[in-house]
């Protein structure tokens, strides 16, 4: 990790915190500097710094901090559900004087003391892709509307069934997390199901990681084989199942859908890893949060209330009643927004 003009404070602060993993754009010392001030100087704090996802949020968030002429700082959990270390991060930047915190916060209650700390200071907190609970610990939240994305994902795969019952396995991510609770909810939802019903055969919570999801699928398949559709919350789970379940030779019979939309799980689909996948626009979400920071720096205006930043279903099989667009569009815009 490149570290810049840290003073000794927080050089110290980031040796605190190079067990949470970090990336670093740039670096800066000095007391936070105020609304009004017009230099905005914003730091990042995703659930890691590995998974595609959340270095594309990474990456565009730099991009446009470079543009509009702000500094930036990015640091990063080791996994999805490092509280500790999303706090850790906070403190940092807080330390290095930020006037913006951006987060994708790994669990939705997990983080707010530090949140409110960082608000109590004068520092303008944005969610990005995930909310907190309750929505106001923040001062704004863009990110994709993740129920209405599930939802999508649900009536997709019940529309492909075509009649037949749901003999369905989901594969969830972070228990707690809000993206969790609202893609699941959103997917039961789509497909016409509730909780607890018996068309659902099994259920493992993987993290958002490839590996944990292949393990949990593996052990839902040690129980049963008859199945049509399998839900999963993000696109490496997605192919984690999709691993699982070609060693078994079943991926044929299986209608299997996700969500994210990135150019990798655009071409699973495109490839038949994945039946369908439900795009959204990280980059979006970067952007509007660097321009809301740069905006704060130079008047003091916060941003408030839920920025949906969109969603569009990606497949090459279009079901009647189902929008969507085919993975040519999802290769061109995959999470960049549409053109």
């Amino acid at each position: 990790m490149r570290q810049r003009g840290l003073t000794a404070l927080a050089l110290a602060a980031a040796v605190a915190v190079a067990g949470v993993g970090c990336t670093a754009e740039r670096h800066w010392g000095g007391s936070s500097a105020k609304a009004g001030s017009g230099q905005a100087k914003v730091g990042l704090v995703t659930k890691t710094d590995t998974n595609p996802y959340f270095v594309e949020l990474r990456n565009s968030a730099a991009a446009a901090a470079k543009a509009n002429g702000a500094e930036f700082s990015a640091l990063a959990g080791q996994f999805d559900g490092d509280n500790d270390g999303q706090v850790r991060a906070i403190e940092n930047l807080m330390q290095q004087g930020v006037n913006t915190i951006l987060i994708t916060p790994s669990s939705s209650t997990g983080v707010l003391k530090a949140i409110k700390d960082a608000r109590d200071a004068g520092v303008l907190v944005i969610a990005l892709d995930t909310a907190t609970d309750p929505p106001d610990a923040v001062d704004a939240t863009f990110a994709t509307d993740n129920f209405a994305a599930g939802e999508q994902q649900g009536a997709y795969v019940r529309a492909a069934l075509a009649g037949a019952d749901p003999k369905l396995l989901m594969v969830d991510g972070t228990a707690g997390a809000s993206v969790d609770t609202q893609r699941h909810g959103g997917f039961l939802k789509g497909i016409g199901l509730k909780d607890g019903a018996p068309e659902i055969k099994g259920r493992t919570n993987a993290n958002g990681d490839q590996s944990l999801a292949q393990q949990g699928m593996e052990n839902l398949l040690q129980r049963t084989t008859d199945l049509n559709a399998v839900y999963s919350m993000n696109e490496p789970m997605g192919r984690g199942a999709n691993a699982a379940l070609k060693a078994r030779g079943l991926t044929g019979q299986l209608v299997i859908g996700s969500i994210d939309g990135g150019c990798e799980g655009v071409q699973n689909v495109h490839d038949g890893r994945l039946a369908v996948t439900v795009m959204q626009f990280p980059r979006k979400m970067a952007e509007q949060g660097v321009l809301a920071a740069v905006d704060y720096a130079r008047t003091g205006k916060k941003p408030t209330g839920f920025v949906n930043t969109g969603s569009t279903t990606i497949t090459d099989k279009p079901m009647p009643g189902v929008p969507s667009k085919d993975t040519a569009w999802g290769l061109e815009n995959c999470w960049g927004g549409t053109k």
